[in-house]
């Protein structure tokens, strides 16, 4: 398993905004894009990227979800006390 990795997140309030996001992405709209529109942090000005990270870094849900994603998989929502993410492996 990588010592570390690069993912980018999408980051919203309400369970049902995870959701539509995640609607749209698998209908193939732009991680990026959506990232830029509905992420509540200061990512969503680089398309929701996270840079790497490695173990023990971000809080255990969105560890343990972003390390069992392949490279340039999505994660379903995943809750954490920040709200709802969906996660990409970027590498």
């Amino acid at each position: 398993m990588a010592e570390k990795i690069r993912c980018a997140h999408i980051l919203v309030e309400k369970l049902s905004t995870a959701q539509e996001v995640l609607d749209k992405l698998n209908k193939g709209e732009s991680f990026a894009k959506l990232a830029e529109q509905y992420s509540l942090d200061g990512t969503r000005k680089r398309g929701g990227d996270l840079g790497f990270f490695g173990k023990g870094m971000m809080v255990k849900e969105f560890e343990s979800a972003a390390f069992a994603l392949q490279k340039g998989q999505v994660s379903g929502i995943v809750k954490t006390q920040f709200g709802y993410h969906i996660i990409k492996r970027l590498e």
